[in-house]
């Protein structure tokens, strides 16, 4: 079984910007978010520790700047938490393993399919397309991917 954890030899390689966001707790700039247009099928992980976090069949276009998850693809890779900065509360999203920061969850989300909207900084994720998630180790999703609705 394949394990995840944080990785200081990955950490090293991030991007100054990719660092800021899941070491900092930062955000990247609405809009500017490398994966917010993706529409490729696949699964999209934590680009620190490589756990699993949500599915493109899951992602929607929401018009927030970020792309936007109605679930994530492995709720135990997900912790949710009391974020209290810049003057509001909000729901903190953070890998499990790897402990990135990778955005905020919201009840804004299309109502039809839970009603929540993972709003994730592209900084924090990997894609791995679907073509590629068997040799990568995901194969065990490849059920839960399928295109972009």
């Amino acid at each position: 079984m394949r394990t995840y954890e944080k990785n200081p030899d990955v950490i090293s390689t991030l991007s100054p910007e990719q660092y800021r966001v899941t070491q900092q707790n930062g955000t990247e700039r609405p809009g500017t978010g490398a994966l917010l247009s993706n529409k490729e099928p696949g699964i999209y992980v934590d680009i620190v520790s490589g756990e699993p976090l949500f599915a493109s069949s899951d992602k929607f276009e929401s018009g927030c700047g970020w792309p936007s998850f109605t679930k994530p693809i492995e709720p135990a890779n997900v912790n949710e938490l009391k974020d209290s900065t810049l003057g509001m509360t909000r729901i903190e999203v953070r890998s499990a393993n790897g402990d990135s920061h990778l955005g905020h969850v919201f009840d804004d989300g299309p109502r039809d399919r839970g009603g929540l909207r993972y709003c994730i900084n592209s900084a924090s994720l990997r894609f791995v397309a679907r073509d590629a998630m068997d040799a990568e180790g995901y194969g065990a999703y490849l059920d839960q991917v399928e295109d972009i609705r």
